[in-house]
């Protein structure tokens, strides 16, 4: 087969390796982007760490992709999270599993996997652009706005890896979606994912706790009961505990307008031995001693529970000990798209074959966060952008193989 010219929009995780993929099968790869920098979210990931994997056993990290777990199998499978363990070996980099499960690379940082990945992308013949701003398409070929104005490109098959809707400040601003729909393309409406929620605290409270954390607790929610930590915000709450629950927690205040978090500050402690622990305290002594000497509350728990308690007097030990191990967060919304790690919505997957191109647009393909599914964090957003570009990839050389392409 002669080797056949593929444009790639979009630099990031799914991009890159669907460029990787595609190079290493003999084809001429452009990657165009519009930042002047390539995987500009991912740099960002890595200042806490970079998550990139999670180690737990394959069937149930499959799993955590909600309605979507079943159509991301097969690509998920193809890529597993130590075949990206043993990627990213193979670019010198080391990885370890945390205490959590969660992979990160030994020197804890980005940079040096993303240099080292580029540097192996080009000396696979890989060319990337930056600065080209893909803005929609020219008689079958795609306009592309540079510095030095716009550019016609033509090739034998696209790919379309341009993100979801966070952090639009690093590219991710789904300004693709009117050009997408305006083929007949289905996309759902973007909505954060992995974000905080307003709460109405009141300005005595936020002035004193914004910014603490709430340790030792779990959260409740249709989602299920997980142990972790939080952070009181300014607007609401926020945090990894926060982030398990925000996908359900998103779509009943969607739906029904109310939604609640459920805490429970005291896991360790059963009601029985709360109630009969409170009820020693002396009922003349406040509040805060009550709850300190017989329930270990103090500071920003004990601050949450005179906060949000109903007026029924807290001297009673039953109500008390109730609302330690069971405390609702009314939340109001969940905080703005542009602040969420990820985003749900996207190109529906109706739209998509099985091969990760769109039915309606032969020889145009997506992968990675454009496409409608949302993960928890935990390596499973990452993982499954690796997986979803190398997966297009193949499908591109599978199509580009046919006698009829």
């Amino acid at each position: 087969m002669a080797e056949k010219q593929i444009a790639i929009i979009g630099g990031g995780p799914a991009g890159l390796m669907a460029a990787e993929t595609l190079s290493s099968s003999g084809h001429r790869v452009n990657v165009y982007d519009s930042m002047p920098t390539v995987a500009r979210k991912f740099l960002l990931a890595g200042k806490s760490g970079l998550n990139i994997t999670h180690s737990e056993d394959f069937d149930v990290f499959a799993e955590r992709f909600g309605t979507s777990s079943l159509r991301l199998h097969a690509a998920l499978e193809d890529y597993k999270p130590d075949d990206i363990r043993a990627w990213a070996k193979g670019l010198g980099t080391e990885t370890f599993i945390g205490s959590s499960g969660r992979v990160f690379p030994t020197a804890m940082k980005a940079s040096p996997l993303l240099r080292a990945w580029l540097t192996r992308l080009e000396a696979q013949g890989v060319s990337i652009m930056t600065r080209h701003r893909w803005s929609g398409f020219s008689n079958g070929a795609l306009t592309l706005e540079t510095p030095q104005g716009s550019k016609i490109v033509t090739c034998d098959a696209m790919l379309l890896a341009l993100g979801g809707a966070s952090y639009p400040r690093l590219g991710s601003d789904a300004t693709w979606v009117d050009w997408i729909r305006s083929k007949g393309v289905d996309v759902a409406t973007f909505a954060p994912a992995n974000c905080g929620f307003d709460v109405a605290w009141s300005a005595l409270f936020t002035e004193r706790f914004a910014g603490a954390p709430l340790k030792a607790v779990t959260a409740t929610s249709d989602a299920g009961t997980f142990p972790g930590e939080f952070v009181i915000s300014k607007t609401g709450v926020e945090g990894s505990l926060v982030y398990a629950h925000a996908a359900v927690l998103r779509d009943r205040l969607l739906h029904d307008g109310t939604a609640a978090l459920t805490i429970d500050l005291a896991p360790g402690r059963s009601v029985d031995r709360l109630v009969r622990d409170l009820a020693r305290q002396d009922p003349k002594a406040s509040l805060s001693n009550r709850l300190r000497k017989g329930a270990g509350i103090e500071g920003v728990k004990a601050a949450l529970i005179r906060e949000l308690a109903k007026p029924t007097p807290l001297s009673q030990a039953e109500y008390l000990a109730h609302l330690i191990k069971a405390l609702p967060i009314p939340l109001l919304r969940p905080r703005p798209i542009v602040e969420a790690i990820s985003s749900a919505g996207g190109i529906c997957w109706s739209e998509l074959d099985q091969h990760y191109m769109l039915k309606k647009l032969p020889g145009l393909f997506a992968a990675g966060e454009m496409i409608d599914w949302e993960a928890p964090t935990g390596g499973y957003l990452l993982t499954a952008c690796f997986a979803t570009g190398r997966a297009a990839a193949k499908g591109i050389d599978a199509w580009l193989r046919q006698p009829t392409s």
